[in-house]
């Protein structure tokens, strides 16, 4: 198993359907969308935005951690 992880998602507005590219930090509740200004917060069930709307999921995620960038406010 590799130690490794993905640091970078592609997130994609929900509103618009723009993506744009971000860097992954520990916590991520709310993006706004570069395009159409839309704040993108992560749905009742989900951990943060990367988990939402993202091609990869959070660092957490991806190692199998259970997942804390979000999930104390859903």
């Amino acid at each position: 198993m590799s130690d490794s992880w993905f640091t970078t998602s592609t997130v994609t507005c929900p509103a618009c359907g723009a993506r744009q590219e971000e860097e992954m930090p520990g916590q991520l509740w709310a993006l706004t969308c570069k395009a159409c200004g839309h704040v993108m917060h992560p749905p009742k069930g989900e951990c943060c935005v990367f988990c939402a709307y993202g091609d990869v999921p959070c660092p957490d995620s991806q190692i199998g951690r259970s997942c804390s960038c979000g999930a104390e406010e859903g």
